[in-house]
């Protein structure tokens, strides 16, 4: 099943809507969450079919976001791909054994971006 519907999970108003613009111009529906906290909330709210998370916000960080959508029965077939500032290769690992099926490093590129998106879909 092709993906269709976005969550964007980032502190910056910057990032949310460089992503936003990038996705919305490629056909995808977008919502966006500015903290860990709002973006559980609005994924029990309404199932994203792909989360795309940052991991350095206040309160909870992507990581613990990410660990939490993948140990929830109901949430855990949801993709994460983390975009992140954070570029060691420790943290992308880390990531990965959080649940994140794919790891990008800020600034994202739009053309890797959506190839990711469509190799999942």
């Amino acid at each position: 099943m092709a993906i269709q519907r976005i969550l964007i999970v980032d502190d910056s108003p910057t990032e949310r809507y460089y992503l936003t613009d990038i996705l919305v111009r490629n056909g995808y529906s977008v919502s966006v969450a500015e903290s860990g906290e709002e973006a559980l909330a609005k994924i029990k709210a309404d199932k994203p079919q792909l989360i795309l998370m940052d991991v350095v916000m206040p309160g909870a960080n992507g990581f613990q976001v990410t660990r939490s959508i993948a140990r929830d029965p109901e949430l855990q077939d949801v993709p994460v791909i983390i975009c992140s500032s954070k570029n060691q290769e420790t943290d992308r690992i880390w990531g990965m054994r959080q649940g994140a099926r794919d790891y990008l490093v800020k600034p994202v590129d739009a053309a890797e971006l959506l190839a990711r998106i469509a190799a999942l879909g």
